[in-house]
């Protein structure tokens, strides 16, 4: 320990070390990276996932039919006309009348074609009990863009509405319901992702107390967002991408690029409080909480890469999108960074607020003491670590318990959305009066000739058979592109809104009718489409992708974990520990949005299920961000041994030396899900309270009780490593830290 100089090696310190040398240099390359990364992406412009990339099987099969077809399916609106009170009738004179009104009301705008009248002998759209008719028309011009041009329309079907109070008439459909959602939700989502960074900015600045260091951290998240941002353009022509991935990767670039810059700014200023010159201080911090980046920052990049494994498209761009994002604040982690401390020197604590920060103890050398509350909690927890062991995990699979009821869907219309929008009021009455109308499934046949006369009569027995089966009570509709040689057979699927009971038809459409009719014609395609068997899909390619992405995931974390830490131990614990927080987040879910126990609470309601990809994102996501706290706690307590400490001592060392910028990088991740859990939409309020909960759980209970227990009861066999895996590459650090210098009066401190 007399060795005046720091001894280091390692890919993190020599990166550090070159940085502050070369201090211009390293941020000049970042911001030129950065710059150019933006740059490149824009000119690139960004490939978005297409419908027929979505999904594998049935509906990635019709999609794919219909585009090689050249076939635009137009946007489809219906106007539901009905009695307030159940008493008028269709037949009635003031009915027809209404209806009329709405045939004209809509061809007057000059936005729509093919409008038919429920009273044309084809239509087939007043409801058996006679009280309720559909005006049914198409959006002209390009349905993607549909919701952009229906506003007229649906001003004119309020006019009449306003003339006809003993009715019901309103407007229902793709382009009406998109822009509805839009103007409800369509800010929702971006208001919180930009006050996301607001929130972290003000918790960082309670945390170390002063403007400048608590601008950094965000500094770093924003510029590797940009930089991901611009990667993004020029990857998505290999990999499509979507606004979602683009949300996702803003989240979890946030969480990451803070975090990281959290545990070396804090190391960085903890080194310097024992009186180190800024260049060792920037030595050390490089060396270890630089080290403690790169293992944690890889580990998160494989949990991401986990869900390349999904086959989804969707999936895989938030994959590949928050890799990206994690690499970057990574590689800005520990490059940019410390040249940037260097640069700064003592101006870091520039911006200080005052009566923040003040009062943090000092032990003899300087350095901070830690955190009194987390001392506390460990003498209780050292003291007794069996019982804190047996206590903890007891807490943990109590609250993961309800997870094993779990049930996974797509959430309908009203699950989504409740009684907030009136338009799924709409929804609910149109499946009442025609089940299943709102939502048809769609069969795409394709033949060599479709007017062919036997592709004819099979496409004639699978109508009849449709109804006959008891999947459809009809009217099951017929439009054939001729030249195309493709059809599109509408089928309202019984069951309607009732995604169990649809599904039941579905399947029936699929495994009964299909192959006793258009099953029996020689070179006919007939692939089943549409919101129920998109959802259907959908769910099974989730399910079926569980077992190869937790395999992934979990399999290459435990080998990074075994050669970064050289301790059998420490790779089994890190999972077991990751497993319990990400099961505990699960039980929560659940819990909440599932059985409804204290949905109120959050300002949610219980809908039954869980959206069907949330679990998967959740393990995906949780995994890789709860390594940042585990790398960085075990790391410190392995280097507090290797300095010659007590188990215990090292521990407790390790814990409360690191609880001041695990908690401050846990409040800011919670707070920002937190702003997801408020928004309107169910499924993101089940992806922001899980991602929150999980996340405090993961800070406290897991790593102030649970691991510190674990490793006391466990002792040198925290280290073990078998003879046989002493040849595994050796990825660890063995930094030597300089002694003190004499004790320090300055009483500023950091987080």
């Amino acid at each position: 320990m007399g060795n005046r100089d720091t001894r280091v090696r390692g890919l993190a310190a020599r990166a550090g070390g070159w940085s502050v040398r070369h201090r211009w240099a390293a941020v000049g390359i970042w911001v030129l990276f950065v710059v150019l990364a933006m740059g490149i992406g824009s000119a690139a412009g960004r490939v978005d996932v297409s419908d027929s990339d979505q999904l594998q099987g049935e509906t990635t099969q019709a999609a794919r039919i219909i585009n090689d077809a050249g076939i635009e399916e137009p946007a489809g609106e219906t106007v539901l006309v009905q009695g307030r009170d159940g008493k008028i009738r269709a037949t009635d004179a003031r009915f027809r009348r209404a209806v009329d009104e709405v045939v004209k009301a809509v061809q007057g705008t000059g936005a729509v074609t093919n409008v038919t009248s429920p009273y044309d002998p084809r239509a087939k759209t007043i409801s058996k009990d006679g009280r309720s008719a559909l005006v049914q028309f198409d959006m002209r011009g390009d349905p993607g863009t549909a919701s952009d041009r229906v506003e007229p329309v649906l001003k004119a079907v309020e006019k009449v509405q306003r003339t006809h109070g003993s009715l019901r008439i309103e407007e229902i459909g793709g382009a009406s319901m998109g822009k509805t959602f839009e103007d409800a939700f369509g800010n929702d989502f971006q208001r919180a992702e930009y006050s996301a960074v607001p929130v972290a900015l003000g918790i960082l600045l309670i945390a170390f107390g002063a403007l400048v260091a608590a601008l950094l951290p965000v500094a770093l998240a924003v510029t590797a967002i940009m930089a991901t941002m611009g990667l993004m353009g020029i990857v998505s022509h290999l990999q499509p991408m979507s606004d979602t991935a683009n949300s996702v990767m803003l989240l979890v670039g946030l969480a990451v690029g803070v975090d990281y810059c959290l545990f070396y700014l804090r190391r960085e200023r903890e080194e310097r409080m024992k009186g180190h010159d800024p260049q060792t201080a920037l030595r050390v911090a490089a060396a270890t909480s630089g080290r403690a980046i790169i293992v944690s920052g890889v580990t998160v990049c494989v949990a991401m890469a986990g869900m390349l494994f999904t086959g989804l498209a969707e999936f895989q761009a938030m994959g590949l999108a928050s890799l990206m994002v994690v690499a970057v604040a990574m590689v800005g982690s520990v490059t940019v960074l410390p040249a940037l401390l260097s640069l700064l020197g003592e101006r870091v604590e520039k911006g200080r607020l005052p009566f923040l920060n003040r009062g943090r103890r000092r032990s003899g050398n300087g350095a901070p003491e830690g955190s009194r509350f987390w001392q506390a909690v460990l003498r209780v927890v050292l003291a007794r670590p069996a019982v804190s062991v047996v206590v903890a995990i007891g807490a943990l699979l109590a609250v993961t318990a309800p997870a094993l009821g779990m049930k996974t869907q797509n959430l309908t219309l009203d699950q989504e959305f409740g009684d907030s929008l009136p338009i799924v009021a709409t929804y609910d009455r149109l499946n009442d009066a025609f089940p299943g109308g709102s939502e048809p499934a769609e069969v795409v046949v394709k033949a060599a000739d479709i007017n062919a006369p036997e592709v004819r009569s099979a496409i004639a027995d699978f109508r009849a058979a449709a109804v006959g089966s008891g999947a459809s009570r009809g009217p099951v509709d017929l439009t054939v592109h001729g030249r195309e040689n493709v059809a599109f057979i509408s089928v309202p699927l019984v069951g309607g809104s009732d995604q169990d009971r649809a599904e039941k038809s579905l399947a029936l459409i699929r495994d009964q009718v299909r192959p006793d009719t258009l099953g029996k014609v020689d070179g006919v395609e007939a692939p089943v489409t549409g919101q129920v068997a998109g959802s259907k899909d959908f769910n099974d390619q989730i399910v079926g992708s569980v077992v190869p992405v937790f395999a992934f995931v979990v399999v290459f974390a435990f080998l990074l974990m075994l050669l970064s830490f050289r301790s059998l131990t420490v790779a089994i614990t890190s999972i077991a520990l990751n497993l319990l927080s990400v099961g505990a987040a699960y039980g929560i879910l659940v819990a909440v949005f599932q059985n409804g126990w204290g949905a109120s609470l959050v300002g949610a309601e219980g809908v039954g299920a869980i959206i069907s990809w949330l679990p998967l994102f959740l393990f995906v996501i949780l995994f890789g961000l709860s390594m940042d706290y585990h790398v960085f706690v075990v790391s410190r307590i392995r280097e507090a041994r290797l300095q010659g400490r007590t188990n215990k001592d090292a521990i407790t060392h390790g814990v409360v030396t690191t609880a001041g910028v695990v908690t401050s990088a846990a409040v800011i991740m919670v707070a920002v899900f937190a702003i997801f859990g408020t928004l309107s939409m169910q499924s993101f309020k089940q992806m922001g309270v899980g991602l929150a909960a999980a996340v405090l759980i993961d800070a406290t209970v897991i790593r102030g009780i649970l691991l510190p227990a674990v490793m006391a009861l466990l002792g040198e066999r925290n280290w073990y490593l078998p003879k046989w895996l002493h040849r595994l590459p050796d990825l660890t650090h063995d930094e030597v830290a300089a002694p003190p210098p004499p004790a320090v009066t300055d009483e500023r401190v950091g987080v």
